[in-house]
């Protein structure tokens, strides 16, 4: 790609118009080239007496499949199969994040990506997405309920919807494909089923354009994947698509796109992983210089005197301080009355000093908690923790609101050095920064609260 068609993509991504469609060929070891389908499809092949011998790249899954259906021509327990095919890969993929491929990681860090589509049945992906916000987990199977995209998806903060478009894997059974004949009944199933079975979902697909990236998909598959997320004929296309394969799609489609599809754009000079690579690199420049320029900026809108200042770990939870913010202010609160930094880098020494210039200033200290910023050994929101116990020790009201953003989490379990000071306090609850019923009714108390106090001294709360 040259450099304007960097820029039109990145456009694109800033704007929320474009998903990409994510396939096996990110799904790589350690060296970046190396399928990790080869070493599930060995330890299936093993399973069943059989010889692992050469296999496709990035298609070994099917090939495993198809020799061990040749090999028991009488026939055998299929779901015990798809058991084993979980088991594999549940083997290989286990180990935390060190398990989960680079262009993974490299995706799922991108903020602007709202709505993602996975062909591969694995968690890897969701599993790096809830390093920084919830995961709406949309899992398409001909054997399953109907299951879509929410409503009301685009107004959910801190949100991202993924879409398993060929099953999820599951101890269940079959419902998730192993082999080619698999994904053709899917491909069927929304061929029957259109109006009843990921409606909204290729709808808001069909309203954007698409990033496949390493899909790996067979001629006849993709002409039908462009085709049904598209609302017109593709010769009518009027939105963009990149398709990055390497090496380059079959002659054939290669004809037939450039014919009647020329909205589509084939990436063929460079490897899935190495387009990822620099997609994040680019897009992560963007965000760096965003935040150096707009820095005196931030300064100056640091409010001397907020009546809730959030304070949260940037590099874990800054998706769901956003849902935080956003809570609070559906309260009625003005902008000037909410303290909220949505940047991910460290502050410099003139926004520092305002910031802290800040935490001595608000009426309520919103600490969020989460396992991942507990565990965290050094960050700025530390530093913004201890300076408002060192104000605390003079106060004479409640002043610490901390908030728990883990579904399970127990105060008892937060164990940083701040937090040991906070454990006489009443903790509130606001998963993935949406606060509960108990703890958006104390919101509600402490704004009322201060409002009233304002009200006494003569001060007025402007926008």
């Amino acid at each position: 790609m040259n450099e304007a068609s960097w820029r039109r993509l990145l456009s694109q991504i800033r704007d929320d118009n474009v998903v990409p469609i994510v396939g096996p060929r990110l799904l790589v070891g350690s060296d970046g080239q190396s399928s990790l389908q080869a070493p599930i499809a060995k330890q299936l092949l093993e399973r069943y007496g059989l010889d692992g011998g050469a296999l496709p790249p990035f298609r070994e899954l099917n090939e495993a499949v198809t020799r061990i259906k040749a090999a028991n021509p009488a026939g055998f327990n299929l779901p015990d199969l798809y058991s084993d095919v979980h088991d594999a890969i549940r083997a290989v993929t286990a180990g935390g994040d060190a398990a989960i491929p680079e262009p993974i990681r490299q995706l799922a860090a991108i903020t602007h990506f709202r709505l993602i589509v996975t062909l591969t049945p694995d968690d890897m992906l969701a599993r790096s997405l809830r390093r920084r916000c919830a995961v709406d987990e949309v899992v398409h199977s001909p054997y399953l309920e109907p299951c879509d995209l929410p409503a009301d998806w685009h107004t959910r903060s801190g949100e991202v919807h993924l879409l398993y478009l060929f099953g999820k894997s599951s101890s269940a059974g079959m419902v998730f494909a192993i082999h080619d004949e698999d994904v053709l009944e899917y491909a069927h199933k929304v061929i029957v089923q259109g109006n009843l079975v990921l409606s909204k979902f290729l709808g808001a697909l069909q309203q954007r354009s698409l990033l496949l990236i390493g899909c790996n998909f067979a001629d006849w598959l993709s002409r039908f994947f462009l085709r049904v997320t598209n609302k017109n004929r593709l010769s009518e296309r009027d939105k963009r698509a990149w398709m990055v394969e390497h090496p380059g799609p079959e002659e054939s489609l290669t004809c037939f796109l450039r014919s009647y599809s020329a909205a589509t754009e084939i990436l063929s000079d460079t490897s899935p992983v190495q387009f990822v690579a620099e997609l994040h690199r680019r897009w992560q420049a963007e965000q760096d210089s965003a935040v150096v320029a707009g820095a005196d900026q931030r300064a100056e809108e640091v409010p001397p005197a907020a009546m809730f200042f959030i304070s949260y770990s940037r590099r874990t939870d800054l998706s769901s301080a956003r849902a935080m913010a956003e809570a609070l202010r559906k309260l009625g609160l003005a902008r000037n009355e909410v303290w909220f930094d949505d940047t991910a880098m460290e502050p410099g020494q003139q926004i520092s000093n305002r910031i802290l210039e800040g935490i001595r200033g608000c009426r309520y200290f919103v600490p969020l908690l989460s396992k991942a910023a507990n565990d965290r050994r050094e960050g700025y929101f530390i530093r913004e923790w201890k300076e408002a116990n060192d104000r605390w020790k003079y106060l004479n009201y409640e002043y610490l609101i901390p908030i728990i953003l883990d579904p399970d989490g127990d105060p008892e379990s937060y164990t940083a050095e701040p937090v040991r000071k906070w454990q006489d306090l009443l903790f509130g609850h606001a998963p993935n920064g949406v606060p509960d019923e108990k703890t958006a009714d104390r919101l509600r108390k402490l704004v009322r609260e201060s409002r009233r106090e304002s009200q006494s001294l003569g001060v007025r709360h402007a926008d």
